[in-house]
């Protein structure tokens, strides 16, 4: 809480607004979930809902509840809490819901009598792809669902930031891999800063005002485009499960 409590500072500083707060919330307990959510719920509006915490290519770990961690931090989690303010952003509408995704969701294969891949050796790699589809899935059934509702719900995709989101991945840790692609790399990464700006510029912008499905960014950052729905497993049965 710490990090979080002290960017609250810098907001309320920077702008002079009083009303920004700090909330914990842990989306591997589904407990916090709920939690939070209950603080939430005495807010008087909801306009905007980003659901952006993830954890990327971790070892084989279990959430408090007993889910596959990347599964669970980066579906379950983000399901669940979407869920329980649904009623709070209906009764705040117009409202956005945001859905931060990645381009991993392409290479992410779900199968619905083996959602926690139990069947399977665990990889760290495709547990990442499959919790990104299953939320990309999870945004376009819930945006078909609350169409016409005052609500839009929406996936973008941030690019690679340079956050610790990554630290798992190994990138970088050799000698070789520093020097000869470490120059490259910083090329196009971006910061946590620039990062942000398509998930906040989809949730204030006028001009996407009634915008649903899936948005991702061009290389510009302020930009932004229909993507195409999910190809793999995008099925109308795979979404609604």
């Amino acid at each position: 809480m710490d990090k979080c409590e002290s960017a609250a500072r810098d907001i309320r500083r920077d702008t002079l607004n009083r009303n920004v707060v700090a909330r914990k919330l842990d989306l591997a307990s589904f407990a916090s979930v709920r939690n939070f959510a209950k603080q939430i719920e005495e807010e008087e509006d909801l306009h905007v809902l980003i659901n952006n915490a993830a954890v990327m290519r971790c070892p084989e770990t279990k959430t408090e509840d007993g889910f596959e961690m990347q599964f669970g931090v980066n579906y379950l989690g983000h399901f669940l809490l979407t869920n329980l303010l649904l009623d709070k952003l209906l009764a705040s509408a117009p409202s956005r819901i945001i859905n931060v995704s990645s381009m991993a969701y392409i290479a992410g294969k779900l199968d619905p009598e083996d959602l926690q891949s139990q069947n399977i050796p665990y990889n760290a790699k495709m547990a990442y792809c499959r919790s990104k589809m299953a939320a990309m899935l999870f945004t376009h059934e819930l945006s078909r669902r609350l169409n016409h509702t005052g609500i839009t719900v929406n996936a973008v995709n941030p690019g690679v930031a340079a956050t610790d989101l990554g630290r798992h991945t190994g990138l970088h840790q050799s000698t070789i891999s520093r020097n000869v692609l470490g120059p490259f790399f910083w090329l196009v990464v971006k910061s946590p800063e620039q990062a942000a700006q398509p998930s906040v510029y989809l949730a204030v912008s006028e001009k996407l005002e009634g915008c649903r499905g899936c948005c991702q960014p061009k290389v510009a950052l302020l930009v932004c485009f229909p993507a195409r729905p999910p190809c793999k497993g995008s099925t109308d049965v795979m979404k609604q499960q």
